[in-house]
């Protein structure tokens, strides 16, 4: 009986390897897809339970990131009942003065002059972040009422407090839409929102952990 070839003894156990390492990343691939669904469901889960506080403590200030009239009508009236003593408006349009502000809040005139700054510079949720942290270090403020809706809340602040690490922020969800019992699940738009958030929160929890330090930072000191 002839005795198989070397080579053919090679060929079979490379290929066995091969089926194995194939094997091993794909199921691999299987936990890392089981683990990212999972944890969108608890993002969306956990966004969905978040509710406006009815009577937040007070604050050194209040900061309100633009992106929705019902987020600056909250800032201004948790500012105009003393929540906090300024309010920083992140992330508004260059073109768009105070006034149009003013008027399109119905705040106060006195309350603008007086206690609200205007951030024209950010232009996405990082710069919202870089921004306020400039602002509350001028200030020198400690506790930080945070305005955002609520799928927006989680990724502001990780980003907020990856900047913010000697000050206390205190969230402020806006709700807009009841997303509760489930219903992100059959409103697609909302889970369109909740799904493209989760993937930018899970960008931001990787800024969180990698060691980057901003900018900013080496000349606050200065």
């Amino acid at each position: 009986m002839a005795e198989a070839a070397p080579d053919t003894f090679r060929v079979s156990r490379g290929a066995s390897r091969l089926r194995r390492v194939v094997r091993n990343i794909g199921l691999l691939a299987l936990v890392a897809i089981a683990f990212y669904l999972l944890g969108f469901g608890w993002f969306a889960s956990h966004v969905s339970r978040l509710a406006t506080p009815a009577d937040p403590e007070p604050a050194d200030a209040i900061i309100v990131l633009t992106g929705g009239q019902s987020r600056l009508d909250a800032a201004i009236g948790l500012l105009e009942s003393g929540k906090g003593a300024r309010l920083l408006i992140s992330g508004v349009h260059p073109t768009a003065s105070r006034k149009q502000l003013q008027r399109a809040t119905k705040g106060d005139t006195q309350l603008f002059s007086c206690c609200i700054d205007i951030d024209r510079a950010a232009l996405d949720t990082i710069g919202n972040a870089e921004e306020s942290a400039k602002w509350v270090q001028t200030h020198g403020y400690n506790r930080i009422i945070l305005v955002t809706n609520n799928y927006h809340m989680p990724r502001s602040l990780l980003e907020m407090g990856r900047l913010l690490q000697g000050a206390r922020l205190v969230p402020y969800p806006v709700v807009n839409s009841n997303l509760d019992n489930g219903g992100w699940l059959i409103k697609p738009g909302a889970f369109r929102v909740l799904f493209t958030e989760y993937n930018k929160y899970l960008l931001a929890l990787g800024r969180v952990v990698l060691p980057i330090r901003p900018a900013f930072a080496s000349h606050a000191g200065d």
